[in-house]
């Protein structure tokens, strides 16, 4: 039999998992000096949501539509980052903003201007792989457990 936890401890689950990945990317990118794509800066945005989410749903874990924000953050994380994996395996086409080429260039000193600033990385490359997973898929893959405990959590305890 599993045990599930109940709704203030469910909340503590979602609130450390969001300050771990968001702590684990910072120190990705400043520690470790990967640079990450404008995807993976935007698949942070639900987790820093969820930390402050989960602390109000510990305060008032008897309130549904806490839950169901739970639930609406992790779904538009699992579709961003699903979507960022779709493009690392080339299923879907890269967005213009994620390629590093720049078409505005009209003369040579905007050229090498552009040349000597840090180019932003493509979304198509995945630098930084755990166990030869990308963190993308990572992020999807964990977005959707997410999303289904909280379902489950929202259906089932009534604290």
């Amino acid at each position: 039999m599993i045990l599930f936890p109940n709704r203030k401890n469910f909340y503590l689950i979602i609130f450390f998992i969001s300050l771990i990945s968001i702590i684990s990317a910072l120190y990705i990118e400043y520690i470790l000096q990967y640079q990450p794509c404008k995807l993976c800066i935007y698949q942070r945005l639900p987790y820093l949501a969820a930390i402050f989410v989960s602390l109000i749903g510990f305060n008032y874990s008897n309130n549904d539509q806490i839950l169901i924000v739970t639930i609406i953050l992790f779904t538009l994380s699992a579709i961003l980052s699903g979507y960022h994996f779709g493009i690392e395996n080339s299923i879907f086409n890269e967005l213009s903003a994620c390629t590093s080429g720049s078409s505005d260039i009209l003369n040579k000193s905007k050229l090498l201007e552009t040349l000597n600033k840090n180019m932003p990385v493509n979304c198509k490359d995945a630098t930084f792989k755990i166990l030869g997973i990308s963190l993308a898929a990572i992020n999807t893959i964990l977005s959707i457990l997410i999303v289904v405990f909280s379902i489950r959590t929202l259906i089932y305890e009534k604290n």
